[in-house]
């Protein structure tokens, strides 16, 4: 099983990178997204590997990131979702924004992905609801970055906390007061956090 490959750039497709390892290419299948991270052709590459075995074919699948490449995996644990699919979802939105739009129920956000309708969008939604990657940290689904929650502002763990106390998942809660954030003053207030999530969470 490959889990990781390190080369350069041999050439680009719509859907796929050839990396050229000691002068080895590998053909790799990509998000739209990862592919638009791609150095020029030559360039340094490092990719994170999903190896896909079957019968006919060993594929590889490439991600920028480790994170990208465990929602890759989630995402094929739900029922109607495949390859191209999930790399579609991957290709529309980032590990952040999915982590949100699930925490938030917004199925909507999710169908926006190409190949993505709204049954399969709600599946995606509530087959996902409780399981977030182990390398997703709050802070992800907080502030759209990597990290712990110690990077994310006092005010907004405060409103987490108190959200969780409620009764509400800790990626639910996140999730709303993610977007209570992004509706209020940069240096709201965790009470004010706190009302704008619960509103969030109404919707």
């Amino acid at each position: 099983m490959i889990g990781k490959l390190k080369g350069i750039v041999d050439s680009t497709g719509e859907d796929w990178v050839v990396i050229d390892v000691g002068g080895v290419g590998y053909h790799v299948t990509c998000s739209r997204r990862t592919l638009s991270t791609l150095p020029a052709r030559g360039g340094p590459l490092t990719l994170s590997i999903e190896t896909k075995m079957s019968d006919e074919a060993i594929r590889l699948i490439g991600f920028s990131t480790d994170d990208e490449r465990e929602w890759f995996r989630l995402l094929l644990g739900v029922q109607g979702v495949g390859t191209r699919v999930a790399l579609g979802v991957l290709g529309a939105l980032t590990p952040a924004d999915l982590a949100r739009a699930i925490a938030l129920d917004d199925k909507k956000a999710v169908s926006a992905a190409p190949g993505v309708g709204p049954k399969v969008a709600a599946r995606i939604v509530a087959e996902l609801k409780d399981k977030t990657p182990a390398g997703t940290g709050l802070a992800a689904v907080l502030n759209g970055a990597g990290g712990d929650v110690a990077s994310a502002s006092e005010p907004m763990r405060d409103a987490v906390s108190a959200l969780v106390n409620l009764g509400y998942p800790q990626a639910q809660a996140a999730g709303a007061v993610s977007s209570a954030a992004r509706r209020l003053d940069e240096d709201a207030s965790a009470e004010a956090l706190i009302r704008q999530g619960l509103k969030e969470l109404a919707r």
